[in-house]
Parts: C-alpha cells; structure tokens; sequence
C-alpha cells in the first residue's frame, strides 16, 4: 500500500498549543486568589447567603476582567520579562505567542468582564473592575513598575480592589466595611512582594526594574517588610475594633499574625538566605487564612442569631 504523506496546515501548531499559551497569560492561580478574596467580600455583605445570580455573574465577570489585565500585563511587560529568569517563559516573552494575538485575547477578557458585570450585576462594580484593570495593566504595569520604587506601595491600591469588587455586586453601593477589607491587602502586599523581591534581586537589577531591593538594598527593604507586617498584623484587628468581627476571628487572626511576623522577623534578621521566599509563599496562605477566618467568624455569628 503506497504510503501518504499529508502536509499540515503551517497556522495548525498554533491551534495545538495555542489555548495552552492563551490560559498561561491569564495567570490564574493569582487570579484564584483574588477571587475568593471577592467572595468573602460578596458572603460579608449581607447576614444570610448572597444571591446566587450575584455570584456567579460577579465572580465571572470580575475573574474574566482579572484575566484580561494579566494579560495586558504580560503584554507590557514583555521585553522585562524576557530579561529574567523567573518570567523568561512567560508565553509572549519568550515569543511563543505573537504579541497582536495576545492584545487581542486581553481586549476580548476584559471587555467580556466588565460588560458581564453591567448586565449582570450592577454598573458601580463595573466601573470600579474597569477602573480596577486600568490601574492595574496601564498604571502600574506601563508606568509605576518602572518609575519608582514604591510601585509596589502605589499599585496596591488596584490589587487590593477585589473584596470591595464582591461587596459592591451584592450591595450596589460603597461602605467602610469593604474599604477596610481592601486596606488589609493594601497592607499585606509590600511585604509579600518585597519578600519575592529580595529573592530575586538580581533578575529585578538585570531588567532595569527600581524594585526597592534594587534602589535602597537588602538591608533596608528587610525592615521595611518587617515595618509593614506590623502595618498589616494592625489593619487586621480593625474588624474586630469596629465590631464587623467577633471573637472567632480574633483567635484564628492572632495564630496568623503570629506566624506571619515569624517569617517576616526571619527576613529582618536576614541571616537565613532561603527566608524570603519563604515568607512569600507563605504569606499567601496567610492572606487566604485571613479571608477564611472572616467568612467563618460571619457565618457562626449568623447561626448564632
């Protein structure tokens, strides 16, 4: 039997691999995390359970807009990352994936998700995800990230949005209780980040990138990271302080705290290399923990009535 050779089409490497590469640009194991970060938002808005159609159209819409300003930030970002070792994968950096088609993928998540939002929920949580995403992908990425050491501080702002985002498409309005959830990110990020800092200093010098470690050295960005983990232990105690939490969280906050300054006292002392990266990681489980505890305290207070 005469053997057939069949030529494939030259665009169909890209259909094979392509959703792989487009998912890669979503970063969705941070975007997880600030999901169920706007989950609690949504489950401490109200006494008893959220509307369901609230939820899952929020979560969908906030989750796809989220998606489409990493993308937008791979796509910023692209010849910084190619320069480092921890983001020299990255599927545009390192031109596995054309820039126009990865544009293209931003635009259409976050257009999806903020048009979600309008229909589905409520026009204040699309404005404040658009508002969200812009910060995120043009201000932090494009000009903060480069510009100034404190990008990290500046740029929080629109990384902490995600429980105000969950509050807001259940109620429809701004109150101080979702502000102080926003401000306990707000708090915890330089420390996070400035621990994964440190650990890869060297990659931050070869790109060019005024992370604190770069500009001000080790020393100084260790006490930083310990200044602003006392900074965050504070912020959250304030739910308890304005009676927005009862003891229930106050026990399971005060185990956090401890191990949180833990690390973070490692990092200060700075006699342990592997310290860093250490407390980075950790400090996501500690951020999760915080979460989880409120929506806990929540709903036994709920029961309890």
């Amino acid at each position: 039997m005469r053997n057939i050779t069949m030529t494939l089409p030259a665009s169909l490497p890209f259909v094979m691999w392509g959703w792989r590469e487009l998912l890669g640009l979503c970063k969705i194991k941070v975007v997880v995390v600030m999901l169920v970060c706007t989950a609690v938002g949504m489950a401490l808005a109200t006494p008893g359970l959220p509307p369901m159609s609230n939820v899952l159209f929020g979560l969908a819409g906030i989750g796809l807009a989220s998606c489409g300003a990493a993308a937008f930030n791979h796509v910023v970002d692209r010849h910084l990352d190619a320069v480092m070792t921890r983001t020299s994968r990255r599927p545009v950096a390192s031109k596995r994936l054309p820039v126009p088609v990865a544009l293209s993928w931003a635009s259409l998540l976050s257009v999806m998700g903020v048009a979600l939002l309008a229909w589905q929920v409520n026009q204040l949580t699309a404005l404040l995800t658009f508002a969200s995403l812009i910060g995120y992908a043009l201000i932090y990425t494009a000009f903060l990230k480069r510009a100034t050491p404190q990008n990290i501080v500046i740029g929080g702002v629109a990384g902490a949005a995600p429980p105000l985002l969950g509050w807001v498409a259940i109620t429809g309005q701004i109150s101080p209780e979702p502000l102080l959830l926003m401000l306990i990110i707000f708090a915890w990020t330089p420390p996070h980040f400035w621990a994964l800092a440190i650990h890869k200093r060297d990659d931050y010098a070869r790109a060019g990138i005024p992370m604190l470690p770069v500009t001000h050295g080790i020393p100084f960005t260790r006490l930083q990271i310990w200044l602003y983990g006392w900074l965050t232990v504070l912020t959250t105690l304030l739910p308890v302080m304005i009676g927005m939490s009862g003891i229930l969280y106050l026990a399971i906050v005060l185990c956090l705290n401890a191990r949180f300054m833990f690390w973070n006292w490692r990092v200060w002392r700075g006699q342990d290399p592997a310290a860093p990266i250490g407390a980075f990681w950790f400090s996501i489980r500690y951020l999760l923990g915080v979460f989880a505890a409120l929506l806990l305290d929540h709903y036994a207070a709920t029961l309890a009535w």
